[in-house]
């Protein structure tokens, strides 16, 4: 009687949890077989949805940037307003040389082609805009929504960029609104380009499309706009030594002759590139004040707000340092340069440590990329050029001269690509994204703009949270089915395969929980606790503290992704 009894409970048990877990297993099944079946029919309808929904993704974006043309503009405003002045008023030999205003032209001759056509458009709108006398500090309703309405526009590089992501590659729904969400809805871009006022959609837009044509295998024409990128921002250029040796390796290195024609083609079109952008100035004899403009190492080893990378780390230790050796009694002189300098002055002295020199900063950054390049020489693939790219971005953002906190979006951008590829790549999106959104806050430091940078920055927190967990949530499931499978008696006994799903899914961890915690304390105190408690004494210190809790994350970041490249390519 015991042992029929117990058998008929053994009987039971299993066979209840199966039945459960066949229904389980049968309604994945069901709507993974009809998701495959929708993907492979129609591969033209397939295409005509993926745009129509990155378009609905475009179009929503485009009307949060429309409703914030009003909003906070920085001094980004008027320089570029003076280069529509000067590229319209002025002959091309006049454009690098011109010193009306003190925000002189010092982008590459593309991106100054680019300023001369705008100004046509901008003479019609208002003829005062472009006038280089007149119109200096000119802040007209006509101005202000012509070049906001010019950000806006530009943008379609962007959106084409990440279209030629999402289309080209074997990505599932999922992935290609995680890629909108990340990019197409970015607060950072919306941020620096819609409200402080620049034009790096469009230019990231080039990037983008550049890492596409990368990625399925088109090297020519993926350097061709890389080489078109640097002549519009020469900032981007950090990432050459990569294209270099990527290019050299998996383009040119195929034998004698055919390495020796294709490397042949390959700076051939670079040199078409570089000799349309620059070849005006170089037969008006220009070149020389063309980069000292493009150029000026004149300025601090900080912009006006330090960016949060390595430097923050040296400057406030010689600080420190210094402090305590004059409490020592010792007579330690106090530089009087500053270590922020936005226009052209002196180098940025230290007390304590040695002298940095823009060369040092150049070895430093050369040095953070050789193991990356050397990984590339030995392996390179086409499928992890976003991740190298990323990874170059981040090491001119810690160790480059005079580095502005907007440079973040250069790494932040391409990152998105593979930001769904690994559980572990999207906890360090997630917390790198947070990070670099927030390190912008102080960009916008009028009243009536802080509850619009927390609310973008808490919404796309949100968006990212859900994006990822439907992503991962999604993996997990088909992973407990698959060990349900394998191990049906132990499943049986333990639980059922939906026990496992919950487990699994989306999560930064209690030690990414924590950092998050303090960054919220960082925020309170600087908004509300400081003023409270401490009124105008220590103004600095609130973006001092945003500074140096930034940039701890982001140098983690740095070691992260090195870690990542060294182990995974």
């Amino acid at each position: 009687m015991y042992e029929f009894s117990s058998e008929k409970k053994e009987r039971e048990k299993p066979g209840l949890v199966a039945q459960r877990r066949r229904s389980y297993r049968v309604s994945v099944f069901v709507s993974q077989f009809l998701s495959s079946m929708e993907d492979q029919r129609k591969p033209e309808k397939n295409k005509t949805s993926t745009t129509s929904s990155l378009l609905w993704f475009f179009g929503i974006s485009t009307c949060v940037k429309l409703l914030l043309i009003p909003s906070y503009h920085s001094t980004d405003f008027e320089v570029h307003r003076n280069w529509l002045a000067i590229t319209h008023s002025l002959p091309l030999d006049q454009w690098y040389i011109d010193k009306t205003s003190p925000w002189t032209l010092d982008y590459p001759p593309f991106f100054a082609y680019f300023e001369c056509i705008l100004s046509f458009f901008a003479h019609l709108v208002d003829p005062k805009m472009v006038d280089l006398e007149k119109g200096l500090n000119y802040k007209a309703e006509s101005v202000v929504l012509f070049q906001r309405l010019s950000v806006i526009v530009c943008d379609l590089v962007l959106l084409y960029g990440v279209y030629r992501l999402s289309k080209n590659f074997s990505m599932g729904f999922k992935e290609r609104v995680l890629m909108w969400v990340l990019v197409v809805w970015s607060p950072g871009l919306v941020i620096v380009d819609h409200m402080h006022f620049q034009y790096n959609g469009f230019l990231l837009g080039l990037l983008m499309m550049s890492i596409s044509y990368l990625m399925e295998g088109r090297d020519l024409m993926g350097g061709f706009i890389f080489a078109v990128l640097l002549c519009f921002k020469h900032l981007f250029a950090v990432a050459a030594p990569v294209y270099f040796v990527y290019l050299l390796r998996h383009y040119c290195w195929k034998g004698f002759v055919k390495g020796f024609g294709r490397i042949s083609v390959l700076g051939a079109v670079v040199a078409a590139v570089f000799a349309a952008a620059y070849g005006p100035f170089v037969y008006h004899g220009q070149m020389q004040q063309v980069i000292s403009r493009m150029f000026p190492f004149g300025r601090g080893l900080c912009h006006a707000y330090w960016a949060p990378n390595f430097w923050v780390f040296y400057i406030i230790l010689d600080k420190g340092l210094a402090f305590l050796l004059r409490k020592l009694g010792l007579n330690i002189p106090v530089p009087a340069a500053s270590f922020t300098g936005g226009l052209v002055g002196d180098s940025s002295p230290f007390a304590i440590l040695p002298q940095v020199t823009p060369l040092t900063t150049f070895i430093m950054v050369l040095l953070a990329l050789f193991p990356c390049l050397i990984k590339i020489w030995k392996n390179p693939q086409p499928r992890s050029t976003a991740r190298w790219i990323a990874y170059a971005y981040m090491c001119g953002f810690l160790f480059g001269w005079h580095v502005h906190e907007k440079a973040s979006l250069h790494f932040v951008i391409p990152l998105a690509i593979v930001a769904g590829n690994s559980l572990e790549d999207a906890r360090h999106y997630f917390l790198l994204s947070i990070v670099s959104c927030y390190s912008l806050f102080p960009l916008l430091y009028e009243a009536q703009e802080y509850p619009i940078k927390v609310l973008l920055l808490l919404l796309h927190s949100f968006l990212m949270w859900h994006s990822f967990s439907a992503l991962f949530t999604e993996d997990a499931t088909a992973k407990a089915v698959v060990s349900a499978k394998k191990t049906d008696r132990q499943v049986g006994l333990k639980g059922s395969s939906s026990d496992f799903v919950g487990k699994g899914g989306f999560h930064v961890g209690w030690i990414g929980r924590c950092y998050l915690f303090g960054l919220l304390v960082v925020e309170i105190w600087g908004q509300f606790l400081h003023p409270y408690l401490l009124g105008e004494k220590l103004p600095f210190v609130p973006l001092l503290l945003i500074s140096i809790y930034c940039a701890l994350e982001i140098m983690y970041s740095w070691i992260w992704q090195l870690r990542q490249i060294m182990v995974s390519t």
